[in-house]
């Protein structure tokens, strides 16, 4: 007798959605005839979503590619309680040291699945106060903040880069910064230079007091002296070449004669050369100048900048991987992470001339 065949389930006609409303996990699940649950293991790329055979699995992706189906952020993060976001604090979105930063931070978090809500502070206190509540009202899981002074702890994780304060629940993301006085103060002694100029950064930047100690101490080792008449403070807190363009026209006014400037970043360094341009005398030849970050334009400005980098992009993909691991509640998270920086020698700087009214004993 022949052995009976069992008959193939019959599918349920497929029903199109309606045009003009939204797909839902139901909807799909009738036009598959699927249950709600398979569809999200499938589209989330769940635990288990092996089991499930793979012509389900292609099924269940052609319906969503084919009906404009995207899961619901929403429902995940409710059902996860995560979502997924971090806030971002910086002094300001056109600063190329913050946006070399975030290149590193973003590219981390896109592989991660995370995104970011950024926010500039314009360095006003009041700001770096009230946007953290602004964005934790957003549900951000975590802060990172670049090159902004924190007061206090807060009440999400949080990951500072340039941050100089031990601070409960915040890790610091810092450069060795008496490694790069000796990077800058070495370069210059080498070259021949002893009567030097200095830009000080202000105290509304977070590198600025210890870059300032540690060039200090620095000099005094080479015994190089720190003249009060060729010091010079950043009063403005803007983020353009003009940063450096009157400190500079300030120290040629003294008429004390250097030949050599340190600027506080390549931003500033800009402005100098401009100044030091604009007053009848040649870069480097007359005056060497040193800049701090290697932002992407030092390398192309005329001359090209002596400068010390900072791994910008490897400190901000560090930052975001320390603060993931902070919200996941992994333990042993550092809270000082140290990273080196590195002399880049260009067009900027060159031994001195042999000028009488410069070489003055000290």
């Amino acid at each position: 007798m022949p052995k009976r065949t069992k008959p193939r389930p019959r599918l349920r006609p497929r029903r199109e959605p309606e045009p003009g409303k939204p797909v839902s996990l139901r909807v799909l699940g009738e036009y598959l005839d699927l249950s709600p649950a398979t569809i999200s293991l499938v589209l989330n790329d769940a635990p288990g979503v092996q089991a499930i055979p793979q012509n389900t699995r292609e099924r269940v992706k052609d319906a969503a590619y084919k009906f404009d189906y995207h899961p619901s952020f929403y429902a995940r993060s409710l059902r996860k309680r995560q979502s997924y976001t971090i806030g971002v604090l910086v002094p300001e979105l056109n600063d190329s040291y913050a946006t070399q930063i975030l290149a590193g931070v973003e590219d981390f978090l896109i592989e991660e699945g995370y995104f970011y809500l950024t926010a500039s502070h314009r360095r006003k206190p009041d700001l770096i106060e009230e946007y953290p509540n602004m964005l934790r009202e957003r549900s951000v899981e975590g802060f990172i903040f670049i090159d902004t002074v924190l007061e206090h702890s807060l009440k999400a994780p949080a990951v500072v880069v340039a941050g100089h304060r031990e601070i409960e629940g915040v890790t610091n993301v810092v450069l060795d910064q008496r490694r790069a006085a000796e990077l800058t103060m070495r370069h210059l002694y080498s070259l021949g230079h002893r009567r030097i100029a200095f830009m000080r950064g202000g105290s509304h930047s977070s590198d600025a007091d210890e870059r300032w100690e540690c060039l200090q101490a620095v000099a005094a080792e080479l015994g190089i002296p720190v003249r009060p008449e060729l010091t010079v403070l950043l009063k403005s807190r803007i983020s353009t070449p003009e940063l450096g363009l009157d400190p500079a026209n300030e120290l040629l006014r003294r008429k004390a004669g250097f030949t050599a400037l340190v600027c506080y970043d390549d931003i500033a360094a800009i402005g100098a050369i401009r100044a030091i341009r604009d007053s009848g005398q040649r870069v480097p030849e007359d005056i060497s100048v040193m800049g701090f970050d290697d932002i992407q334009s030092a390398a192309f400005h005329n001359p090209s900048i002596s400068t010390i980098r900072q791994p910008l992009v490897r400190m901000g993909t560090l930052a975001a991987h320390t603060l993931l691991q902070r919200i996941r509640g992994e333990i042993d998270v550092p809270r000082i992470l140290t990273v080196l920086p590195e002399l880049v020698i260009r067009e900027s700087t060159c031994p001195p001339r042999k000028n009488p009214a410069l070489r003055k004993e000290h």
